[in-house]
């Protein structure tokens, strides 16, 4: 089957759009990653916390907690320091994430 050029530009915004609406999610997922750690997690918290809060935060709701600052802390100060927030969504996916990463009940990607 020939497809036209039409049908192939078609094809090329379709991948190009798929292409570019992960790249924004693996920055983000960096970004939060390396708050984290500067907030005093574990390379091994942060990362599977990161990827847990990217897919089911906002970018307000990450930026907020990129813009979370303080002295190092552990993991129960960090949900803490969130909660001062007053975000009921962002405490929870927070504290979800970090009690399923820190237990090893955080489900792997497959």
């Amino acid at each position: 089957m020939r497809m036209g050029p039409g049908v192939r530009l078609g094809l090329c915004l379709v991948a190009a759009c798929a292409i570019s609406a992960c790249a924004p999610a693996k920055l983000a997922q960096g970004r939060v990653k390396s708050a984290l750690i500067e907030a005093g997690l574990s390379d091994a918290n942060a990362a599977c916390m990161a990827d847990r809060m990217t897919d089911r935060l906002s970018i307000g709701q990450l930026q907020k907690l990129q813009a979370l600052q303080g002295p190092k802390r552990g993991l129960a100060d960090y949900v803490a320091t969130v909660r001062r927030i007053g975000d009921a969504e962002l405490l929870g996916v927070t504290t979800g994430a970090a009690a399923l990463c820190a237990t090893g009940f955080a489900s792997e990607r497959r």
